[in-house]
């Protein structure tokens, strides 16, 4: 198929170049397509700002769109599908720096408060690419896991899985990895309120790199407030949000409250960015039948890294990993970021410094015994650029 035309955001990273040899392609920013962008389109390829809906796409010829996210809640599936159109996400693509994310804020929030992570419990909500990563994780850092996930439930029985007031009961920490669900059986829009931080553990830690819709967050702001004035019996715990309800605007009040606070971009390490694109690419080109030289239709690859340190024995094994950790992600420069200039948070989204994952380290010498294991769980390599 030639002589087509491609809308395609133009902060999709990696994708410049490939769709050139088969007819037009338009870069703009997401937030700004509009439909008289594509009243000669063939395909449009978007991130989470571009709202695909009948306002957008009726009357165009738009046949095929492809969003470089997990998430699809910008599309309206069900129109496209009724009029035609069909369309796909990138399942799993930044899964693992998600849990990278994850993995550093556990780390954080262990050396904050003083805790061993062996001693504590994880709830993770929702178990699917990114819940079932940092469920590994957890239970590599000696942590008791506790999940919840009641699609999975039905299909798979009950056994591996925990209600969820069940789940906030008992969790030290709780993390958050669902879709946006607005309504049906499992509808997570708003599940995270009055009444549910009235069931958490006083204390807990919770934790959203899932949607920003999930949390309702002038609850959650009146009830931290009102929680912080009764003492021990009630004692707020610590907050880490990645996603905000209104974004790019976000919840100053919220951000104030927050332990940790990024701006939406636990999914943005280059791996996963690379992921998406090649996925979104091989999606787009199965669709139309494109065809060409291999270097054309290919996403480079991305190149390994070498973490120069000199990790040494101790039994205070986390507090090692988390120098290792922090190296190769600090967490805390996002957030010391996004509290000096919220208003800059989309721009702080689209010029994200690159991030890589811990599979694309090496580290030398390797160290052995239980730091040595819990890295490799972590998928940091050896001297000899192995996977371990």
């Amino acid at each position: 198929m030639a002589n087509m035309k491609f809308i395609i955001d133009d902060k999709i990273p990696f994708i410049r170049g490939v769709f050139e040899p088969f007819g037009d392609v338009v870069y703009l920013p997401g937030a700004a397509i509009v439909k008289k962008d594509l009243l000669d389109a063939d395909c449009l390829l978007v991130r989470t700002r571009t709202h695909c809906d009948r306002d957008l796409l009726e009357g165009t010829p738009v046949k095929f769109i492809a969003t470089a996210t997990i998430g699809f809640d910008h599309i309206d599936t069900g129109w496209c599908e009724t009029n035609g159109i069909a369309w796909t996400n990138s399942p799993g693509c930044n899964s693992g720096s998600v849990a990278q994310y994850i993995t550093a804020a556990l780390l954080e929030i262990a050396d904050r408060l003083g805790f061993d992570l062996k001693d504590k419990t994880i709830g993770i909500i929702g178990a699917g690419n990114v819940g079932k990563k940092v469920e590994r994780i957890a239970r590599l850092l000696g942590m008791t896991v506790l999940v919840n996930d009641p699609p999975r439930e039905r299909d798979e029985g009950p056994e591996h899985f925990t209600s969820l007031p069940v789940l906030l009961q008992n969790s030290d920490i709780v993390t958050l990895h669902v879709p946006l669900n607005r309504e049906g059986e499992d509808k997570t829009f708003h599940m995270v309120g009055r009444q549910f931080l009235k069931d958490l553990k006083p204390g807990a830690t919770l934790i959203n790199s899932s949607r920003g819709e999930v949390v309702n967050e002038a609850e959650v702001v009146r009830v931290f407030r009102e929680f912080s004035q009764l003492g021990e019996l009630k004692k707020p715990g610590l907050l880490v949000i990645d996603v905000w309800e209104n974004e790019p605007e976000i919840n100053r009040e919220l951000l104030d409250l927050a332990a940790i606070a990024t701006p939406h971009i636990a999914g943005y390490s280059q791996d996963g960015k690379h992921n998406a694109t090649r996925m979104i690419t091989d999606a787009t080109c199965n669709f139309f039948g494109l065809t060409g030289d291999a270097e054309t239709l290919n996403i480079e690859p991305l190149s390994c890294e070498n973490l120069t340190l000199k990790p040494t024995s101790s039994h205070q094994s986390l507090i090692t990993c988390h120098s290792i950790v922090r190296a190769t992600y600090n967490i805390l420069a996002d957030d010391l970021l996004l509290r000096e200039s919220p208003e800059t948070f989309e721009k702080q989204r689209n010029n994200y410094p690159i991030r890589r994952e811990f599979s694309a380290y090496t580290i030398d010498p390797f160290p052995e015994g239980e730091i040595g294991q819990i890295l490799k769980g972590l998928r940091f390599k050896n001297a000899n650029n192995k996977l371990i």
